[in-house]
């Protein structure tokens, strides 16, 4: 297994993450940075807006979705950018 490499950006999400609920996280493709969540929030239930229903379930009731994910700490999604 690879061995993970601590970024200096790790520091900064992390402490963000006191303080705000929601944090974006961007960057080229294989870039780390599902790998840096991964690390930093080890633990943390995840889920990816990625599949269509999860995302569509997201898009057209944002509200219910929070309510029903309420222990759903880290959400990610790529876009076709």
């Amino acid at each position: 297994m690879i061995e993970f490499i601590d970024r200096e950006i790790g520091t900064t999400v992390w402490e963000a993450s006191k303080y705000f609920s929601v944090i974006c996280i961007t960057g080229p493709r294989q870039s780390g940075k599902s790998t840096l969540i991964r690390h930093l929030f080890d633990g943390y239930r995840r889920v990816s807006l990625e599949n269509p229903d999860i995302r569509l379930s997201a898009e057209s009731d944002p509200l219910g979705y929070e309510n029903d994910a309420t222990d759903i700490k880290i959400k990610s999604f790529k876009t076709g950018i």
